[in-house]
């Protein structure tokens, strides 16, 4: 998830901001002072930052509105002057009424000015062709009817202790890198803003997504449904917690075990009325601390899997 220190290239990340005016879709472009020039928030990642961490943080250091990412809609690549190659990941952002009244922008000395189009606006005001190209990603997202999204996010525990004979599997508590790996993941999982956390009642479940909890202040709901003993003892309910999470069509974090993920990506797709792929078993063949998440249309669920990203633990 984290950039390599001793990459050549050069790491950005934005995101293209969007929002609805009396039913038409605009788009939110900067005006920067000292290059002239008109494109889309975006900046460079700082020392050990993840790419939807450097989105967030740089939308809001340029533009002032906090944001949460949604669907991935590219990489955009070009050599700078020195000839460095210039790496730039966007997310499409939806940004609230609530985020537009509060916020801080005021004109500075790396933005003059950001200013709301439409896209069709857009397309001739940007600078760069490269910036053109992630806009028509955008665009057709706009053209499918699934602008506004949510996410499922599927999340293997940390690295845990081995099992003995004398500590129930369900007790093994997280290692000391396992730790590590749950306090990693904040920074990335929160860029897209969850609003449900849900685990596996296994304590190296629970304590893998207890820093998260107390970085947003969202209760942790434990459930023996998607636990990995459940599972084994034909207990689990897998659909009822996924189908419960897609009806509610609210970004939601699932820490659960390495073998009930693919049963959880599974019943995503089944869901949503989405083809099961070698991409479903890819995102489900997560190592300790990775965790995959799954963008699914809001207003049409049904429309099936948007996009599916994954990310390692970054220890």
């Amino acid at each position: 998830m984290a950039v390599k220190a001793n990459d050549p290239a050069v790491y950005a990340a934005g995101a293209v901001c969007w929002r609805l005016v009396e039913g038409r879709v605009q788009v939110l472009l900067i005006h920067r002072t000292v290059h002239g020039d008109v494109t889309i928030p975006k900046g460079k990642v700082d020392p050990g930052e993840t790419l939807p961490h450097t989105a967030v943080r740089e939308v809001e250091e340029e533009t002032g509105l906090a944001v949460a990412l949604g669907v991935p809609l590219g990489v955009s690549h070009y050599d700078m002057p020195d000839g460095r190659t210039k790496i730039v990941h966007y997310w499409a952002a939806e940004i609230t009424p609530d985020a537009i009244a509060h916020s801080t922008f005021v004109p500075n000395g790396e933005v003059a000015a950001i200013e709301w189009v439409t896209i069709k606006k857009a397309r001739t005001y940007l600078s760069y062709p490269a910036d053109v190209t992630i806009l028509e990603a955008f665009s057709a997202l706009v053209d499918a009817g699934v602008t506004r999204t949510f996410a499922l996010i599927a999340l293997r525990h940390g690295k845990s202790a081995p099992r003995t004979d004398a500590l129930p599997d369900a007790r093994r508590p997280l290692t000391a890198r396992g730790v590590k790996q749950a306090a990693s993941l904040v920074d990335t999982i929160t860029a897209w803003r969850p609003l449900r956390i849900i685990s596996s009642t296994a304590t190296r479940c629970v304590t893998t997504v207890a820093p998260l909890a107390a970085a947003t202040g969202i209760p942790i709901k434990q459930t023996d449904l998607i636990s990995q003993d459940a599972l084994e003892n034909s207990e689990a309910d897998v659909r009822g917690v996924v189908g419960k999470r897609v009806r509610a069509r609210k970004t939601a974090v699932l820490c659960s075990h390495g073998p009930v993920l693919p049963e959880i990506l599974r019943e995503i797709a089944l869901a949503t009325g989405s083809q099961t792929s070698s991409a479903l078993s890819e995102a489900a063949n997560l190592d300790t601390g990775g965790f995959s998440i799954v963008h699914l249309s809001s207003e049409n669920p049904a429309a099936g899997i948007l996009a599916i990203e994954t990310y390692s633990a970054t220890t």
